[in-house]
């Protein structure tokens, strides 16, 4: 990625798409000049930390809504499943830690 493009900390998974989008152009010409250069890579983008997999259970009318409420958002239901979770841990713990 070219070095003037610097992929910043994001607080959620929100403002990370809003990134990505609005960088479009950039992410694209960065890669194009990797290419040009012989120095484009193989396999994905590298995350910090490896995300395990996990399963759960959800009622039926449950993942309904969350696809309703992600599609108006804009991402997609797992996504906004998982921005959910972690938005729903970090208030539980500042509740106990208050």
């Amino acid at each position: 990625m070219s070095e003037d493009l610097k992929i910043p900390d994001f607080k959620n998974e929100t403002e990370e798409a809003q990134w990505w989008d609005a960088h479009q152009n950039d992410i694209a010409g960065a890669f194009e000049r990797a290419a040009a250069n012989g120095t484009l890579g193989h396999g994905t983008v590298r995350r910090k930390g490896a995300t395990p997999s996990t399963s759960i259970r959800l009622d039926q009318e449950d993942i309904s809504r969350a696809r309703v409420l992600a599609n108006r958002k804009g991402l997609r239901y797992q996504t906004y499943l998982k921005m959910l979770i972690r938005e729903a841990l970090i208030a539980e713990e500042k509740k106990l830690a208050g």
